[in-house]
């Protein structure tokens, strides 16, 4: 029988802020309130996150926010057993702006205040969302990180391989920078492929000729500006068409480069995994999504994806994890600090780079 618990939990590590409100009795896991409120209207004219910005806004937000998701429950804060907040990695100011308040909350009611890791909260999803039993494979894949985990427990995160530069999210958003696509990219480049010819222009699969599940995509991005500027030089700009193409050919690349790691991580671990799950707003792309539904079917694993509204950035997922090391009787450490860098993995080496959406992990 499960302990009944009811958390709340925040989430404002980039450009979005969130509250949630997450309970667990003995009917399973249910999300009584999640929301979410964006900044790409914020952003939009500087062609990415500007930091200064993000954390103004979620200083603005954040108490709103909360009130909204704990109304939306039907729950006050003293229902709550305890309140669950992001406390890295993430961009340091919107850190800052969800731990503040959130001790804030903790000292007013007395209760347990749980500093939780983003990147956790994206690997335990599957367990929220699908109950996906130790241990799977997850590999996030998002605007600011790449990796792929063992996921062996609560707090049992092995890192198999990541980026060592951009993301693949952040990649999208500068080819659509590049094609004078609107931001955020992904959607964009995603939506001009569709018609596309992805054999036309035969980009690079970085780092497919060296062992292992690293993976690099900044010179993909490299790639296709020669391509374009080639075009420009050809003949005077480029056409829909070509663009189209352009866009075709860059997402198969990134396709491929992440169903073959994919393919590597699985064999790499020695484990018995359970599933291969994936989180993060890349795994909305249906090629993408199309080869690791692949890979998944070749080794003989279900294949787990989140409904969109928890691949991206939610608090959710925070709440969630909260409620896991409850469970699991882990310590709770309240005094805590906000972290711009924080590896699940503290074993394995930093991975290389800091994209435009957070640090590195």
């Amino acid at each position: 029988m499960h302990q009944t618990l009811t958390l709340l939990g925040i989430e404002s590590s980039c450009d979005d802020t969130a509250a949630a409100v997450v309970r667990l009795d003995d009917a399973g896991p249910k999300i009584l309130s999640s929301e979410v409120m964006g900044q790409t209207a914020l952003h939009a004219a500087f062609g990415g996150v500007v930091p200064e910005i993000a954390a103004r806004a979620h200083a603005e937000r954040l108490d709103g926010v909360v009130g909204d998701a704990l109304a939306r429950a039907g729950v006050g804060l003293g229902d709550l057993d305890a309140i669950a907040v992001t406390a890295g990695p993430g961009l340091i100011g919107g850190v800052l702006s969800g731990v503040m308040l959130a001790r804030g909350l903790a000292a007013a009611t007395g209760l347990p205040l749980i500093g939780v890791n983003h990147l956790a909260g994206h690997a335990l999803t599957p367990r929220l969302t699908d109950a996906v039993a130790f241990p799977y494979l997850m590999l996030l894949v998002s605007g600011g990180h790449c990796q792929f985990l063992a996921v062996e427990g609560v707090d049992r995160f092995r890192r198999l391989g990541g980026t060592i530069d951009d993301a693949p999210g952040e990649a999208f958003d500068k080819t659509a920078k590049l094609l004078a696509l609107p931001q955020p990219g992904g959607p964009a480049v995603e939506g001009e492929a569709a018609t596309g010819n992805p054999a036309r222009f035969r980009f690079p699969r970085p780092l497919l000729d060296r062992d292992g599940c690293d993976m690099s995509f900044s010179g993909l991005k490299t790639a296709l500006l020669r391509a374009r500027d080639m075009l420009v030089a050809a003949q005077g700009g480029i056409t829909r068409q070509d663009r189209r193409d352009l866009c075709a050919g860059f997402q198969a690349a990134v396709a491929e480069v992440l169903a073959v790691k994919t393919e590597r991580a699985l064999g790499m671990a020695d484990l018995p995994f359970t599933a291969l799950c994936v989180a993060g707003g890349v795994a909305a792309n249906q090629t993408i999504r199309a080869g690791l539904e692949a890979v998944a079917g070749q080794a003989g694993l279900p294949f787990v994806a989140p409904p969109l509204r928890l691949c991206t950035d939610n608090a959710a997922m925070i709440a969630w994890v909260g409620i896991e090391r409850l469970r699991a009787g882990l310590p709770v450490v309240e005094d805590f600090v906000a972290r711009p860098r924080w590896p699940l993995d503290d074993r394995s080496p930093s991975l290389l780079g800091s994209g435009k959406k957070g640090a590195k992990a």
